[in-house]
């Protein structure tokens, strides 16, 4: 019960569906109770009316009474039949109970409609005086006419039990459609990607919800605007910092070229590994802020081999450094519409990062293959992989995998998923030995409108 009422002071929409069902109940009640009376007491006046019918019919035909004999006859019903007899014979009556006909009516009854009791049964009798000077009865048991009143005053109250089960549905659907639009607006704001930051469209929702929505669409352009803020800081940054991290780069480039003493060029060694990890650490930046920006980014007709060939040339001198085995596994090439810049900075890093976590005379295996009318990129190393627990948390800007000994900027998964995010990619991460749970195999689907199906 105490979760039916939080879900109620929570809900909307079920406040409301709660409050029309109660509403309709009490309003269904209240009918069914006068459609009820009224049946009832409509029921009343139809037999009296049929009392006074009988009445006529027996002066407008002149009849005469014959009191029937004790033996019944068939179908005659004792509870529910009218008895005709002359008022004064109700003083022959044979005894004071209703077993015999004529019924000890008192003979001093007044014309109309009166009720008379005779032996604890309660009778309802018409007294009328007919052309000829003589005094009729004309009555029935009230239990039976009361019996007969509570059956039609039930089958009124039919329509009443039918339709409100079937009004709460129409009810609860109408509510229900009413909040869709609220619903679709949920939904839609949840499957956007984080970069997604345009304004929602509020043409198509009620009156009553387009202010909530101006206000987000509001707050989505103050969001848009800091982040771009931020990303420009970041970029601006990294572009400042650039040129000084060069200079340095080439004295010490110039300072290695002379002569030094071997203290002197031991100490040398470190501050240009530290140097060149800085100038990396720049461009990533770069690149970073560069593909969290809103900027729309042209589509062509991108070769996934030629993507491979130009990255395995950027990054074939770290790759020769550590001997690995590098290469294109796949026989067929795959043509996709995306922005090249795109594709290639994504495989750069993914490819990038195999390298760096391979141990030496390690193997790099690059695959492209077409699944279910999608297309997929797979990177594949000998290296130590990534643990299930560690998979969520590798696109962190600046995480790094403890352990491996190897320094980096923790940024070019950081990357892979902002491009995968702005694409419409999706990246999963698994083993390439699946039974040693060792290597890292990268998987890069595309969605379908990317891709062209072309092998070659």
């Amino acid at each position: 019960m105490d979760g039916f009422k939080k879900r109620l002071s929570e809900s909307v929409q079920l406040r409301l569906s709660v409050s029309l069902s109660l509403a309709i109940l009490i309003v269904a009640i209240a009918a069914g109770i006068f459609s009820f009376i009224s049946a009832f007491e409509e029921t009343h006046e139809m037999q009296d009316d049929s009392l006074r019918q009988v009445a006529m019919l027996f002066d407008r035909q002149h009849m005469t009474l014959k009191y029937p004999e004790d033996k019944p006859l068939d179908g005659d019903d004792e509870e529910s039949r009218v008895i005709v007899q002359y008022l004064a014979d109700g003083a022959k009556a044979q005894g004071n109970d209703d077993t015999a006909i004529p019924l000890p009516f008192p003979t001093n009854l007044a014309d109309g409609l009166s009720t008379v009791d005779v032996g604890g049964e309660a009778f309802r009798v018409l007294v009328r005086t007919l052309t000829g000077g003589q005094r009729i009865a004309v009555a029935q048991e009230i239990d039976a006419r009361d019996k007969d009143a509570r059956e039609a005053a039930w089958r009124s109250l039919l329509p009443f039990l039918i339709l409100f089960p079937v009004l709460l549905l129409v009810v609860s659907d109408l509510v229900r459609k009413l909040f869709r639009p609220i619903a679709s607006l949920a939904t839609e704001i949840d499957q956007r990607a984080e970069q997604a930051l345009h304004p929602i469209d509020e043409q198509h929702l009620p009156t009553e919800v387009r202010p909530f929505v101006v206000a987000i669409n509001r707050l989505l352009g103050r969001v848009a605007h800091s982040m771009e803020t931020q990303q420009r800081f970041v970029a601006d940054a990294a572009h400042e910092l650039r040129s000084p991290m060069t200079a340095l780069s080439l004295q010490a480039e110039r300072l290695a070229a002379s002569e030094l003493p071997a203290p002197a060029r031991e100490r040398l060694l470190p501050l240009s590994q530290g140097i060149e990890r800085s100038r990396k650490l720049m461009d990533q930046l770069l690149s970073l802020a560069a593909v969290q920006s809103a900027a729309e980014r042209p589509a062509a007709r991108v070769s996934i081999h030629e993507i491979y060939r130009q990255v395995v040339e950027d990054l074939l001198p770290l790759a020769e450094h550590k001997h690995l085995d590098i290469g294109v596994t796949s026989l067929h090439d795959v043509q996709v519409m995306i922005n090249e810049l795109d594709l290639f900075t994504l495989v750069k890093n993914l490819v990038d990062n195999a390298i760096r976590y391979t141990p030496q005379g390690g193997q790099i295996d690059l695959s492209v293959e077409v699944i279910q009318q999608t297309i997929q990129l797979q990177i594949k190393d000998s290296g130590p992989g990534i643990s299930v627990d560690e998979q969520a948390r590798v696109f962190d800007p600046f995480y790094r995998s403890l352990g491996t000994g190897e320094a980096g900027s923790g940024l070019g998964l950081s990357i892979v998923k902002a491009i995968a995010d702005r694409i419409g990619a999706q990246v999963r991460f698994g083993f390439t030995d699946d039974i040693q749970k060792k290597g890292l195999c990268v998987s890069v689907r595309l969605k379908a409108d990317q891709a062209l199906m072309e092998l070659g």
